[in-house]
């Protein structure tokens, strides 16, 4: 194969260490230790895909085993029958790559450690590079453990991996390891451009920033969606970013802010209208989610955020627009937004069409809790209940220009806290049941729960409750109940535990109430009429019509 017919991840590929791009430490490192000669038994490279694991393991076997030293790898004037070109090309007798995933049993482990009781055939070191190294099984990690802490002088293992955590701490700690960092979006964007300039490409910037920001910090990704996007174009035509979008399912992210805007007015109409029309551009959903979860965290963040932390996904006119949105959005309604968003996310998997699931996804966002945001257009409060089984969103025109939150129960039980203020004052409670008609006016729901399941009542009389001791009731019951009648009786009340039985807790009492209720529905005639005619009917509930 020609080197003009190759693709751009193999055609650009490091030859050298001064090639590798964003990870200086690591290749300063790792020269210094071949050059005085301070090698380790095993290296350990992690990181995510494309960031030069395998490569570095390359240049690593070449620069131990070019007869010209590490200075000189590669190089064809200098070298004769050099090796560096064998292991480039991944067909030196003594370096053997492996890929852990399709080859993951111990069996596979003997047969490399008994293939490395010889010596390297042509070479200085005999070189195990080891690719997805976390695929091993325990027992083939076992079998090397062993050959790693102790191997022959001409040995070496390189391993690679993705996922660190996957790896025993035993072979860790026989590793020498290097974390390989995604690559700065600044310095990937340099790379492209050049390698763009090498093959004639003419792409704008502003392209070339989508593929950087699509590629997520990987060298070859970058290279490889470039390679797409110029495959895509005449060379005559300069490649836009609109084109590119076209080309990988992005969309303009000014798109999204103003789905955004919409969500925040309640326009329910203009939000789907516009995710369809997103959706007609061949955007995939999970791919609207994930971008709809980076503009949330641009509205979070947007003040901490400049040039060279944005990751070139947006423009001057959109972080502009998403600043002032920002500005009048609190931390609550973007953390529910982004739950609501992670769940539907989860919800791809399982529904068969995603573009119902994503208007669905839409409209619940429609009608979220709590959605907190200051209209200075139409001064609008924004009102919204929601309960476990339906959603209900009000929006009141106001006046005044000053939008205040506030939810519907907030609103519905506004009177009755005002009344509560002044009753209060002068609050009189000669029973059980005022008591937690009391709680419940208060908002004392732990309390209330307490006193209907757990309290077996002895006495009750003006300043003093005498109840049975019942092991179900919260420790700290006595001092919070006496705190709570000092200060809304503005008196000191006498509660005392008694070894005595005392009644039933209101809960027992309510269903044996209930029981006997139904006892005596079964025992009419109405009930065994339905009985006759339908032999598998079941009595459900009972309401008591009272006299209006």
């Amino acid at each position: 194969m020609s080197t003009n017919s190759k693709v751009l991840a193999l055609k650009y590929r490091p030859k050298l260490f001064s090639d590798l791009i964003g990870q200086e430490v690591v290749s300063d490192t790792i020269y210094n230790s071949i050059k005085y000669d301070k090698i380790p038994n095993a290296f350990l490279f992690t990181g995510i895909r494309g960031v030069g694991k395998t490569t570095i393991a390359r240049l690593i076997a070449k620069a131990l085993n070019c007869k010209n030293g590490i200075d000189n790898i590669g190089n064809q004037n200098s070298c004769e029958n050099c090796h560096c070109e064998a292991i480039a090309k991944s067909n030196h007798i003594d370096v053997l790559e492996m890929d852990a995933a399709s080859k993951t049993g111990v069996d596979d482990v003997r047969d490399l450690i008994e293939f490395s009781r010889y010596g390297p055939t042509s070479s200085k070191y005999k070189i195990f590079i080891i690719d997805e190294v976390h695929m091993l099984s325990k027992q083939a990690f076992n079998a090397l453990l062993k050959t790693l802490e102790e191997p022959p002088e001409y040995l070496k293992f390189i391993f690679a991996t993705t996922e660190l955590k996957k790896i025993p701490v035993t072979i860790l700690s026989r590793c020498q390891r290097f974390d390989l960092s995604r690559v700065r979006s600044e310095e990937l964007l340099m790379y492209i451009k050049k390698i763009c300039n090498l093959e004639n490409g003419n792409i704008s910037d502003e392209a070339l920033k989508l593929i950087v920001k699509i590629s997520e910090g990987s060298v070859r990704d970058s290279l490889s969606l470039l390679d797409r996007a110029l495959l895509s174009n005449d060379k005559e035509k300069r490649l836009e970013l609109s084109d590119v979008q076209k080309i990988f399912g992005y969309f303009d992210k000014s798109h999204l802010i103003k789905i955004f805007e919409y969500i925040l007015k309640g326009d329910q109409n203009k939000t789907l209208e516009a995710y369809k029309n997103i959706y007609n551009q061949g955007v995939e959903p999970k791919i609207f989610l994930n971008d709809f979860l980076e503009i949330l965290y641009y509205f979070k963040n947007i003040n901490s955020l400049n040039e060279s932390t944005k990751n070139f996904d947006l423009n001057n006119d959109e972080f502009e627009a998403i600043k002032e949105i920002a500005m009048n959005l609190n931390s609550e309604t973007l953390i529910l937004f982004w739950q609501f968003t992670i769940n539907t996310l989860g919800e791809l998997d399982i529904v068969a069409d995603q573009n119902i699931s994503i208007e669905m996804f839409l409209i619940r966002l429609l009608h979220i809790k709590s959605i907190k945001m200051k209209d200075s257009k139409d001064h609008s409060d924004i009102h919204i209940k929601l309960d476990e089984k339906k959603l209900e969103t009000k929006i009141q025109k106001k006046q005044d220009p000053i939008n205040q939150i506030k939810s519907i129960v907030q609103e519905k039980s506004l009177g009755d806290i005002e009344t509560n203020k002044i009753k209060t004052k002068n609050i009189s409670i000669k029973s059980l049941s005022d008591l937690i008609d009391l709680c419940n006016v208060k908002k004392e729901v732990k309390l209330k729960y307490e006193l209907e399941n757990n309290v077996n009542l002895l006495s009750f009389e003006h300043g003093r409750i005498e109840i049975s001791i019942n092991e179900k009731l919260e420790k700290d019951f006595i001092k919070i109940l006496s705190a709570k009648l000092l200060e809304w009786t503005k008196e000191r009340w006498m509660i005392t535990l008694s070894k005595k039985t005392g009644e039933k807790s209101k809960k027992e009492s309510d269903e044996d109430a209930k029981n006997k209720l139904f006892e005596n529905a079964k025992k009419t005639e109405t009930y065994k009429k339905i009985l006759q005619t339908f032999s598998d009917a079941e009595l459900i509930d009972i309401e008591i019509k009272k006299d209006e």
